[in-house]
């Protein structure tokens, strides 16, 4: 694999966050890696650069850096993090309820979790696609959808579709925009963007919801 024509701008980001170390190494092996960290974000860690990680791959396929063809890395990320998710989900309709469910506990009641429930049913599908392009709350939102007892046909809908949204789509863009100069050597600033844009959907959501709850009042 030729790291030449790759980008070496991504400093921001320390090594073992640098999708440019990440993804080194022969076809086979990034793709593989690169579907391991999908599926690890996805579901139980976190603190993995996913939208960079995708971009850079779709950047590789494009300048020839990673000889897969760009149609198997879509598919193959996409179930990756398909799969995640859905771990995710099991990990929260399995574990958060025993843990919210004890009346004594400080810090896990069940109100959470019919709250939960509740923001759920009337958010859900929104917030998992949206959530998929928010580092943290990708990881985090499985949880919730199944602690919440999210209905599970509904789940799997919105996974699927942000699935294929985010992966795919992020390495698509890669792959059209990458070698474009600009774009390539401001990777760093192009998903802090991509990460603000992301969260306004949810923030006016939440200053829709204020405005709504004050308004009886007010009246």
């Amino acid at each position: 694999m030729n790291l030449a024509q790759t980008p070496a701008q991504m400093s921001i980001m320390p090594d073992w966050l640098n999708p440019e170390h990440l993804l080194s190494g022969i076809g086979p092996v990034v793709v593989a890696v690169l579907c391991l960290i999908l599926f690890a974000e996805s579901s139980v860690f976190p603190v993995l650069p996913g939208d960079s990680l995708l971009f850079t791959a779709g950047l590789f396929v494009a300048n020839g850096s990673l000889d897969v063809p760009l149609w198997l890395v879509c598919v193959l990320a996409t179930v990756a993090a398909i799969i995640g998710n859905i771990l995710g989900y099991g990990i929260g309709w399995k574990v958060g309820p025993k843990l919210f469910n004890r009346p004594d506990s400080r810090f896990f009641k069940q109100e959470y979790v019919d709250k939960t429930h509740a923001f759920l049913e009337k958010h859900g599908p929104k917030a998992i696609v949206l959530a998929r392009f928010v580092p943290f709350v990708r990881t985090f939102i499985t949880w919730l959808a199944g602690i919440g007892r999210m209905g599970p046909k509904k789940y799997f809908t919105y996974t699927v579709l942000g699935g294929i949204v985010w992966a795919a789509g992020l390495i698509v863009l890669g792959a059209m925009l990458g070698n474009i100069a600009f774009i390539r050597d401001n990777v760093d600033a192009i998903f802090v963007l991509i990460v603000l844009v992301s969260v306004l959907p949810i923030v006016f959501e939440y200053l829709k919801a204020r405005r709504e709850k004050r308004t009886p009042t007010e009246n």
